[in-house]
């Protein structure tokens, strides 16, 4: 059974940093990109940022290019998000997916498994 399981939320002021890290598990036959999602309370669920296997391609939602960097972790079942000058807006809860093949179409019908989710909160 793939699990899919984010640490690294929590309550930061405007400007501050934050490092999500997501860790998959189980038994896989193929290689798979990985990615990030918010949804904020009363919204839709939505992409922030994804990276292939291999690490060499990544995508961002623009609100968070510049600001935010997804990385790949050495084993690759491992994945990062460094938020740096956050604002109230990403205040989110924020979740890893496991896509269910190493496409570079990071929308969200492509996710095969998702994390539980861990919550953001900015203040300003």
């Amino acid at each position: 059974q793939v699990r899919v399981v984010e640490t690294g939320g929590g309550l930061v002021q405007a400007g501050d940093t934050l490092r999500l890290s997501c860790e998959t598990s189980g038994r896989t036959l193929n290689f798979y990109a990985m990615g990030w999602f918010r949804q904020a309370p009363g919204k839709e669920r939505e992409f922030v940022a994804g990276i292939s296997w291999s690490g060499a391609r990544t995508n961002y939602m623009n609100s968070v290019k510049g600001r935010f960097t997804i990385s790949r972790g050495n084993p690759k079942n491992t994945v990062f998000l460094q938020m740096n000058s956050l604002k109230p807006e990403d205040t989110a809860v924020y979740f890893c997916a496991r896509y269910s093949s190493d496409s570079s179409d990071y929308s969200r019908d492509r996710v095969g498994y998702w994390g539980q989710g861990t919550q953001v909160t900015v203040s300003s």
